[in-house]
């Protein structure tokens, strides 16, 4: 008989290999070019991280670039826009399409350039130089003169916030021909060129006229063109009667300093805007910037609008699967998931952090799948009490308060396989930068992750079971290999959910999430 201490049976011993190291030390898993450049076009912010520069991610894209086919580009780019919601990373795949393949960058730029953030963001990007040209050219510049013609005066009007490039400026870059007396006396006027003041647009014939004197109810335009104006308390509950949800989101506190919230009317207004299913779809919220807007409010702002919030949050989440069997999800409470969750940008750094949105997440799994079992870690597992019944905004709370430690992403499965758990789906939210459980190298020349080799045992009991990893971090590797029965996927957005739920049902194909970018018709 052989030597049984050589040649006895290791559960995972079967796991593949792990090919590489992670940010932070860990074995891990390459993660396929393709594959890697959707995960940096859902996550990333083109900002500093906990372990990568904006720099680093920047030239990471742009190599990852180099490594795929230009239709995968352009379909990643309408992916994140549509699905993720992103704005920088769309951006730059379509001045990386401008360089290598005008026709595609044509085919999609209407989908992604869908705004002036986004067409200001393009310009930026493009004539910055970092994707091989610092001009515009001839096709970029009718695309964007094609972005102005399809718009009327009054949206091209209203477009005209923001800087680096401004609306001007680009209307100077590529000199859009005006079709109507209107909209040459706009051209002018936003550029500060002469002009026929009877020929301008109503609306900014109006504007020109308050800014003259501002009295009375203020002109229906984005606000920010008023605010370096004194308006009275009045005033601003028009202006905020009127207002965006976006914009009523990210002003909640603005409108408090200025008295709106002293009419039980408007308030009444606000609180319905805010938790309105058709205005929160319609706006594509993430669930963490309503997070963001409960976690920043000041005491001044009315109790019924920071409920309307948790209304909203509950709609925004409603895209979380309900999955048939037992479903463990496990969110990361690491020391690293404590950094910004859209990362370090000075001025402009998001106070979420990757803990508030993995916490968001796995409250909104439990709110939809009431059986399942939560079980956040760090070094370890960290046993916590969650009541299905609460709101997700408050049991995502209680799991953002927990105490952070090292990164284990193996502990979840060890301690399932320790007390001979059976699930169906195991969800893991992480930036997936595992280091504390890195095997020592053997003989025969590399190990599988931990992770890995925890999910093999694991199956074993679960033959059927599948893995989920979310990642929210722009990383280019895993702890878990994807394949038949193991989904990686990133983002934000609750169009993950979408994902997770038809993996859950087996209804998507063996390239996973990879497929659903690549089958986006173009």
């Amino acid at each position: 008989m052989a030597n049984p201490s050589l040649f006895r049976t290791l559960a995972g011993a079967l796991a593949p290999k792990a090919d590489t190291r992670n940010e932070a030390g860990g074995v891990a898993y390459s993660l396929a070019p393709r594959h890697a450049l959707a995960q940096y076009a859902a996550t990333g912010c083109l900002n500093q991280n906990y372990y990568a520069s904006a720099e680093d991610q920047l030239q990471r894209v742009l190599d990852l670039c180099e490594s795929v086919p230009a239709d995968f580009i352009a379909r990643t780019a309408v992916h994140c826009r549509e699905k993720g919601f992103m704005k920088d990373m769309p951006a730059l795949l379509c001045a990386v399409l401008a360089a290598r393949d005008a026709a595609l960058l044509e085919t999609v730029f209407d989908r992604v350039i869908d705004d002036a953030k986004m067409l200001r963001t393009f310009v930026q990007i493009l004539r910055s130089g970092v994707t091989g040209r610092k001009s515009l050219g001839s096709l970029p510049k009718r695309l964007v003169r094609r972005w102005f013609e399809s718009r009327s005066d009054e949206a091209v009007f209203r477009a005209d916030l923001g800087s680096s490039p401004s609306l001007p400026d680009i209307v100077k870059m590529v000199h859009p021909r005006p079709e109507t007396k209107s909209r040459e006396a706009l051209y002018g006027y936003l550029i500060g060129r002469a002009h026929e003041a009877a020929a301008l647009p109503r609306l900014v014939r109006e504007f020109e006229a308050w800014k003259a004197a501002p009295q009375g109810t203020p002109p229906d335009v984005p606000f920010q063109m008023l605010t370096a104006l004194l308006l009275g308390e009045e005033q601003w509950r028009e202006i905020a009667r009127r207002a965006s949800w976006q914009s009523t989101r990210m002003n909640l506190n603005t409108f408090a300093r200025h008295g709106v919230y002293s009419c039980d009317e408007t308030v009444r207004l606000i609180a319905n805007r805010l938790r309105s299913e058709e205005q929160v779809r319609r706006a594509k919220a993430f669930p963490y910037q309503l997070m963001a807007a409960y976690h920043m409010v000041t005491p001044a702002v009315p109790l019924e609008i920071k409920e309307a919030l948790q209304d909203a949050m509950e709609i925004a989440v409603s895209n979380v699967p309900r999955v048939q069997g037992k479903v463990v999800v496990a969110p990361d409470v690491s020391g690293s998931m404590h950094s910004p969750a859209t990362g370090h940008r000075q001025g402009a750094t998001s106070k979420v952090r990757c803990i508030d949105v993995a916490a968001l997440v796995a409250a909104s799994i439990l709110r939809q799948n009431r059986e399942a079992e939560v079980l956040p870690f760090e070094t370890k597992v960290q046993r916590v009490s969650l009541n299905p019944r609460d709101s997700v905004m408050t049991n995502a709370q209680k799991l953002a308060s927990l105490p952070a430690g090292g990164t284990n992403c193996s502990a979840v499965l060890a301690d399932l396989n320790a007390r001979k758990v059976c699930a169906d789906l195991v969800i893991y939210v992480s930036d997936n930068e595992s280091w504390m459980d890195t095997p020592c190298h053997g003989r025969f020349g590399g190990s599988p992750t931990a992770t890995m080799s925890e999910w093999t045992k694991f199956k074993q009991r679960n033959a059927a079971a599948r893995l989920v990893c979310l990642d929210i971090q722009p990383y280019a590797t895993t702890q878990a290999s994807e394949r038949k029965d193991i989904l990686n996927i990133g983002g934000f957005s609750d169009s993950v959910f979408k994902v997770i739920a038809a993996f859950a049902a087996g209804e998507l194909g063996p390239d996973h999430w990879v497929g659903e970018i690549e089958r986006i018709n173009l």
